[in-house]
């Protein structure tokens, strides 16, 4: 189409909305959720990897990227990545569980307010009260109602995403523990231990262990398994990748558990194949002023590789604009990350 603007700014309705393309690939949603490619993977999988999964199979990782991944397999140890943002640190945790087939990653995402027991469970006793007194004001006798809400207990036990990776299984799951450093000051000492053990008690349980020695609890992944004697204790120590954008300094009893991997921005090499896996081929050819200008900004400035795919997408779709609106579109959309420029 000659003008690709949906919104013109005329202040008279219309229904241009539907006349959207696609969305970019890694902003897809619904094909992500129906992919039937996917299998057990995180249906973010797909918007992460690229389409069909062309992103591990063609990024070429540098060789300090492979040798740290491969060094916390072996050891058993939590891998530490920093770097600016967008830089692929979350997207490494979606590749090695796809070329590993480990399944679906399970994330756990840090905010200031997060604490260690929203990454082991969560005890709904609020919800649990509520359901006894249902059962009471319905009718049921009070013993009885006590004695189904004891042996209910597991309904309203949800692991999170750490205490499901540090379930009992023939083969690790993946955990990304995304931006560590939004964190408060406590978390990353609170971890210590549970990384360094692989194992957490729920009281809850351990409190009834000699009535119920097996309680079915709900996973952060929706499954239902069970808990004995109310600990959960890994047989095989997750993939652990905590990703931080370098915004603080982490306690050296952490960094002393983790191999610390510092990945540098993408060179031409992994930007071409990323942009090739998102947005195909010929956009590495249709978008070479883009990414050369990605390559060429200035030492120091930070500007992420989304950025770059949101700009080659955009100018993809205004094909018949002027020269100066593409590069109007590109400065809108790649402007340096750190606000003293």
């Amino acid at each position: 189409m000659n003008d690709w603007r949906i919104y013109r700014g005329v202040g008279q309705p219309h229904d241009g909305v539907r006349q959207l393309p696609e969305p970019p690939p890694w902003r897809d949603f619904a094909a992500g959720r129906s992919d039937p490619e996917a299998g057990p993977e995180d249906p973010s999988s797909a918007r992460r990897l690229g389409v069909r999964r062309r992103m591990v199979e063609n990024y070429a990782p540098r060789p300090a990227e492979v040798d740290a991944v491969n060094a916390a397999l072996y050891l058993r140890r939590p891998l530490l990545v920093t770097g600016n943002p967008g830089t692929g640190k979350s997207t490494l945790a979606y590749a090695v569980a796809h070329e590993l087939g480990l399944g679906r990653v399970l994330r756990w995402p840090i905010v200031s307010r997060t604490t260690l027991q929203d990454g082991l469970y969560r005890y709904d006793a609020i919800g649990r009260l509520q359901d006894v007194q249902l059962e009471r004001a319905q009718g049921a006798e009070a013993g009885a109602a006590a004695a189904s809400a004891t042996s209910g207990i597991g309904s309203y036990i949800r692991l999170g995403p750490l205490g499901t990776a540090l379930l009992p299984s023939e083969v690790p799951r993946v955990l990304l523990i995304d931006e560590l450093d939004k964190s408060d000051l406590d978390l990353p000492n609170d971890l210590l231990n549970t990384l360094e053990e692989g194992e957490f008690a729920i009281p809850e349980l351990e409190r009834i262990a000699d009535r119920e020695p097996v309680v079915e609890v709900l996973t952060h992944d929706g499954r239902r398994v069970e808990v004995h004697g109310g600990r959960v204790a890994c047989t095989a120590f997750p993939v652990i990748v905590l990703t931080s954008n370098g915004e603080r300094d982490f306690p050296a009893p952490l960094l002393r558990r983790c191999v610390q991997l510092e990945l540098e921005p993408p060179g031409e090499e992994q930007l071409t194949a990323m942009v090739a896996a998102h947005l195909g081929d010929d956009s590495v050819s249709t978008g070479r002023d883009l990414i050369d200008r990605f390559l060429d900004r200035e030492p120091g400035e930070v500007v992420a590789a989304d950025q770059l795919l949101n700009a080659l997408f955009l100018t993809q779709h205004a094909p018949h604009a002027e020269r100066v609106t593409r590069e109007r579109i590109a400065d809108l959309l790649m402007q340096p990350l750190d606000r003293s420029r």
